[in-house]
């Protein structure tokens, strides 16, 4: 059954310490950039943290309406994990280093407000990971994807084994994590990685364009679309009966009464998320 992962905080701004991360909230979007341009952004246990404590801020802030994830510099979004932190990994001790990064990208899955991977350069390994846990992809003419795991004797840990297949289908998954083999953004548009492919300079204000359009939507019916979707794919669940609950969710909202007025009188609908 899906889920909520994100505990009922009070995070604010002033309380989280961040140290990899740059964030910056402006009218309704909160953007969040990996900052270790000189490791390429690569994700260590330190920015999954601060990926956790961003995200939570986030999903308890009313302000936040929804959310960007990008790299800083111009040569990586994020280009992997940090490779030095696997070398003293057993078995247990790798099992618990896939489960801890799993758990914070089904964080960025399941918010209930928008996320876009705004994808400036190398998603690479746990960075490709990062960007598919988003809800859209939007590169930047210079991405590049690729899970080179098998180059190190290893398998992708955060859940990339099931959403490159989820999201492109099994045979080319099949074909990506197993040679390593990196693409370009253009071929990721192509096969449904990427949703969109703009020139650089164009890379945050596409993403900003489509959460202002998304802004102009019911924000509760938003919400649900994140669920039902992520039904599709849940184990146990039937995706089909849970669209049915949550049409009748929706049904209650003082958002669906206004949308449905605003189109009878042919004006524009004022959601409350209500």
């Amino acid at each position: 059954m899906t889920q909520t992962i994100f505990a009922d905080t009070e995070s604010t701004l002033e309380t989280m310490t961040l140290q990899n991360l740059l964030t910056e909230l402006d009218n309704g979007i909160y953007t969040v950039t990996v900052n270790r341009p000189d490791k390429l952004n690569a994700l260590n246990q330190s920015t999954l943290n601060d990926l956790h404590e961003a995200f939570r801020f986030a999903l308890v802030n009313p302000e936040v309406k929804g959310i960007i994830l990008t790299g800083a510099g111009e040569k990586a979004f994020v280009a992997g994990a940090d490779i030095s932190e696997f070398t003293e990994l057993d078995a247990p001790a790798g099992s618990n280093f896939s489960a801890t990064g799993q758990t914070i990208m089904r964080e960025i899955e399941l918010s209930p407000k928008p996320v876009i991977a705004a994808v400036n350069g190398f998603a690479l390994g746990g960075g490709c990971e990062l960007a598919m846990a988003c809800h859209m992809r939007v590169a930047s003419e210079k991405a590049k994807f690729g899970q080179p795991e098998v180059n190190l004797g290893l398998i992708p840990g955060y859940a990339g084994t099931q959403r490159l297949t989820q999201l492109i289908g099994k045979g080319k998954a099949m074909e990506l994590l197993m040679t390593a083999d990196m693409i370009d953004a253009t071929e990721a548009h192509r096969l449904g990685l990427a949703n969109h492919v703009v020139p650089a300079d164009q890379l945050i204000l596409k993403c900003k364009e489509i959460l202002l359009k998304i802004f102009t939507k019911a924000p509760l019916a938003v919400a649900e679309i994140v669920k039902c979707v992520d039904a599709y794919y849940a184990a146990g669940v039937d995706g089909f009966n849970f669209e049915i609950s949550a049409f009748g969710r929706c049904c209650a909202t003082q958002d669906f009464k206004e949308g449905a007025s605003a189109f009878l009188e042919k004006r524009k609908a004022k959601f409350s998320g209500k």
